[in-house]
C-alpha cells in the first residue's frame, strides 16, 4: 500500500489522487484528501491534515470527512473541507460553514472580444473602482433601513428584481434561484443587520474582488456553447460574500453554542468545531439565521453585477443588453445545506456543509438550472490576479466521491501575514502590468501584497486533479484584464 507521511499523520493511498486517514479512536469516521503528491506537499505545510481529521469528531459524520485539492488551514475546519452531517441524529457547526456565510463567485458573460477592450483597460478599472464600494466598513450600492434589509434576508434577488436591480433571468442562473428557503430574519441579531444596512452591493476586503477577463481556452465545445463561452470573449467575475452581517451572525451563534451546548463542545477535538445537535432549536435557530445571511450574499453579488452593467454601459456606449452581460451562474462557497443523498443504499437527509467548496451537481440533477440540466451545473473556480480562473461542469463522479462538491479556488500557500511581509503591493501592481497586461486598483497596497500570485497554490493542479477525478469537469480557463478588490 502506497502511503503518504505528513508529521506524524498518515495517509493511505485508495486510488490516484485519493488519500485516506484510517479511522481510529474517537473519530467517527476516516478523512479523506483528494489531491495529487504535489498538492499534498503544500497541504502538509499547515494544519489542514489535523483539521480534516478533528472534523471526523462531529456527530452524525457520513461516510467520511474530505478535504478538496486547494484545502488549507482555516478556523476549525479547513478551508477546501465538505462534510456532510446527518440532519436528523448530527449536527450543525457554524465553524464548519465559516464567517463569511456565503463568500462565493458570479461570473457575468458578454458578447464583447478582448480586441475591443484593449486600450480601455485604465479606463475600464477607474471607472470600477470609483463605482463599486470596495474595503473595510461601510458603503453599498444602496444604503437602507433595517426593514429593507429584513426583506433582503427572507427573500433574497427576488427583492432585487423588484427594485429594478435584476432581471427574471438573474434569479434563473443563480444557485437556488437566489432565495434559500427557510430564512428568518428574526434569528438574525439587530447587530448583524446593523451592520449589514450600509454594505449591500459591495466587495469588502481581503481576497474578495471583481475581476474582468477574457476567455483563453474552451476545452469542451458543447458545454462551452450551452455555457455561451467561447475564446477571446470577455467576461466578469465577482468574489464577496455577506459582508459584516455574515461575521456577526456566525460569532453571535458561535457564542451561544459555547454556552447552551458545553457536553457536545467537550467532546470534540477543537472548540472552533462548536455545533448544534440536530433538532435542537439552536440548530434550528441558525439554519434559518444562516438561510438568511446567504440571501444577504446573493443579493450583495446581484447589486455589483447591476452597477458593473451600468459602468460597462458608460465605457463603452452600449446598453448592457445589447453587449449581452448576461449571469452564468452564481454559486456559494461557505455553506450548509440540507440535500438528501444516497448513503449505502438508503437516502438521508444531510448537512453538507461545504467550506471553501463548491457544488458540482452533474447532468441530469433536479437541482442545476433548467438552462444547464443537460450538461451539468456551471463551477467557477477563481485563480489568483496573476493567473488563470477556471469554468467547469459537476462532473459525474461528484455525487459518489464528495457529496456533489468540488474545489473552490488555488487555496493559500502563505497566512496574509506572511504575505505582506514577503511582497509590496506596489511592486506586484506594476509587475502584472507591465509583464501580463492586468491592471489592478485596490484600497490600499497591504491587499495587493496579500493577494499576490506568489500566495497561491498552482490553480491548474488544483483544476487538473478535479477534472481527473471526474468531480468537476474542465470547461473553459479565462486569465485577468481588469481588477479591482479592497
Amino acid at each position: 500500500m502506497t502511503t503518504f507521511d505528513a508529521d506524524g499523520i498518515t495517509l493511505e493511498k485508495v486510488r490516484e489522487y485519493v488519500w485516506e486517514i484510517p479511522q481510529e479512536g474517537d473519530m467517527r469516521a476516516p478523512a479523506r484528501v483528494l489531491a495529487s503528491e504535489a498538492l499534498l506537499e503544500e497541504i502538509k505545510e499547515d494544519k489542514t491534515l489535523e483539521q480534516i481529521t478533528n472534523t471526523t469528531h462531529l456527530p452524525g459524520i457520513t461516510n467520511y470527512a474530505i478535504c478538496m485539492p486547494d484545502g488549507h488551514q482555516g478556523y476549525g475546519f479547513p478551508v477546501g473541507g465538505v462534510g456532510a452531517l446527518d440532519a436528523e441524529n448530527g449536527c450543525i457547526s457554524p465553524g464548519a460553514v465559516g464567517y463569511d456565510i456565503n463568500c462565493g463567485v458570479r461570473m457575468m458573460r458578454t458578447n464583447l472580444t478582448y480586441d475591443e477592450l484593449q486600450g480601455r483597460e485604465e479606463e475600464l478599472v477607474d471607472s470600477l473602482f470609483t463605482n463599486i464600494p470596495s474595503g473595510l466598513g461601510g458603503g453599498g450600492v444602496v444604503e437602507a433601513g433595517v426593514d429593507t434589509v429584513e426583506e433582503i434576508l427572507e427573500r433574497g434577488v427576488d427583492w432585487a428584481l423588484e427594485h429594478g436591480h435584476a432581471v427574471e433571468e438573474d434569479l434563473l442562473h443563480c444557485e437556488d434561484e437566489g432565495m434559500r428557503e427557510g430564512a428568518d430574519a428574526d434569528k438574525v441579531s439587530q447587530k448583524a443587520k446593523d451592520r449589514g444596512k450600509n454594505q449591500i452591493g459591495s466587495l469588502g476586503s481581503g481576497n474578495h474582488f471583481l475581476e474582468v477577463q477574457r476567455v483563453t481556452d474552451v476545452f469542451d465545445g458543447d458545454v462551452g456553447e450551452a455555457y455561451g463561452l467561447e475564446e477571446d470573449q470577455i467576461v466578469v467575475l465577482i468574489h464577496c460574500g455577506s459582508r459584516g452581517l455574515g461575521h456577526q451572525t456566525c460569532n453571535d451563534y458561535l457564542r451561544k453554542i459555547e454556552k447552551q451546548h458545553q457536553g457536545l463542545l467537550n467532546q470534540l477535538p477543537d472548540k472552533e468545531l462548536a455545533a448544534a445537535p440536530a433538532g435542537s432549536q439552536l440548530a434550528e435557530d441558525y439554519y434559518a439565521a444562516m438561510n438568511a445571511a446567504i440571501n444577504f450574499a446573493w443579493v450583495n453579488r446581484q447589486l455589483i453585477m447591476h452597477r458593473t452593467r451600468q459602468v460597462f454601459e458608460r465605457v463603452f456606449g452600449r446598453s448592457w443588453e445589447e453587449m449581452d452581460m448576461h449571469l452564468l451562474y452564481d454559486v456559494a462557497h461557505n455553506i450548509a445545506k440540507k440535500e438528501i443523498h444516497t448513503v449505502g443504499d438508503e437516502e438521508r437527509e444531510l448537512y453538507v456543509h461545504r467550506k471553501g467548496a463548491t457544488r458540482a451537481f452533474p447532468a441530469g440533477h433536479p437541482e442545476v438550472p433548467k438552462a444547464y440540466r443537460d450538461v451539468g451545473q456551471p463551477v467557477i473556480i477563481p485563480g489568483s490576479m496573476g493567473a488563470g480562473s477556471y469554468v467547469l461542469r459537476g462532473g459525474e463522479n461528484s455525487m459518489d466521491l464528495t457529496f456533489g462538491s468540488t474545489a473552490h479556488g488555488a487555496g493559500r500557500l502563505m497566512s496574509r501575514t506572511q504575505a505582506k511581509s514577503e511582497y509590496w503591493g506596489g511592486d506586484v501592481q506594476q509587475e502584472l502590468e507591465e509583464q501580463d497586461q492586468i491592471y489592478v486598483k485596490a484600497q490600499s497596497g497591504a491587499t495587493v501584497a496579500e493577494e499576490a500570485p506568489g500566495v497561491y497554490k498552482d490553480v491548474d493542479e488544483v483544476v487538473r486533479v478535479s477534472d481527473e477525478l471526474g468531480i468537476g469537469d474542465k470547461v473553459a480557463r479565462t486569465f485577468p484584464v481588469c481588477n479591482i478588490k479592497g
